[in-house]
């Protein structure tokens, strides 16, 4: 009897450990693209700095990844990203001891929507799916320089946001 219980267990233990030997930790495939072009940034928001900082950001964060290949021009793409800044916001977070009618921190939000286009056959993987980044700027050297400061900061996240939406296949 116990060597019927010892060899059930060892089956069992068996088929546990073979049924675990496929299982992957995160996402099961990659992109069904290999190369991207990435178009530049447009915008609908009053920051005009931001889309030669933001395109660039995009692609860089693209190049660190390394799952894509970068190409120059969609005619060479598996696939085409298109994005558009829709808005720039900022709001009072923190206001000065001193005044309170005067903020010491905003809170910025600048979000952005993104299209993939498969350019094999000629299709739309996704249609305008919002990213957002967010960033606090504290004014203490003046709102127009935090502001400025903070923009290679939320250009970089809105950056790592957009890989994610790319090339993530949650």
């Amino acid at each position: 009897m116990l060597r019927v219980f010892l060899f059930l267990g060892l089956v069992a233990s068996s088929v546990g450990l073979i049924s675990c030997s496929h299982y992957r930790l995160g996402a099961e495939t990659g992109p069904t693209f290999s190369t991207l072009h990435v178009s530049v940034v447009s915008s609908e928001t009053m920051l005009p700095q931001a889309r030669a900082i933001i395109s660039t950001q995009v692609r860089n964060a693209f190049l660190k990844d390394g799952r894509v290949r970068l190409v120059d021009s969609a005619a060479d793409a598996d696939a085409t990203l298109t994005m558009t800044l829709t808005a720039y916001e900022r709001g009072v977070a923190v206001v000065r001891t001193d005044d309170t009618g005067l903020a010491r921190r905003f809170d910025l939000t600048l979000s952005a929507r993104a299209s993939l286009f498969d350019n094999r056959s000629q299709t739309s993987i996704f249609t305008d799916r919002p990213i957002v980044a967010q960033r606090g700027a504290f004014t203490d050297s003046g709102q127009l320089q935090s502001e400025y400061q903070a923009l290679p900061l939320l250009a970089a996240q809105l950056a790592e946001q957009t890989v994610k939406v790319v090339l993530t296949t949650w």
